[in-house]
């Protein structure tokens, strides 16, 4: 069973990731959902096997996209940021797409 982070750890990154990285759900969801006409992709949620996502497609569909972490499962809120930024170095290099640096 995964491991099932706080409320307020989730609330924490999806606020996080909504706000500050939208580009990155779109790359991310682009490398590994179901096309890569991906339009705009939302975090959704996260446990400790994988992160979610709702993604519009360019046509206007919508698609519910689960990526599992790289790295295997986790259980620690510092662990979150590092599978996050593993899946959008992974999603760069799959697109071909330069990765900015990391601070």
């Amino acid at each position: 069973m995964p491991h099932i982070f706080d409320p307020a750890v989730v609330s924490a990154v999806l606020h996080h990731m909504n706000d500050d990285h939208l580009d990155d759900n779109v790359l991310i969801t682009r490398a590994f959902g179901p096309s890569d006409a991906v339009a705009s992709a939302t975090m959704t949620g996260f446990d400790g096997d994988g992160g979610d996502w709702r993604v519009q497609l360019d046509d206007g569909t919508e698609h519910a996209v689960r990526v599992p972490w790289p790295g295997g499962p986790i259980s620690e809120r510092p662990e979150v940021r590092r599978e996050v930024v593993v899946l959008y170095d992974a999603a760069c290099a799959k697109l071909g797409i330069e990765p900015r640096p990391h601070a």
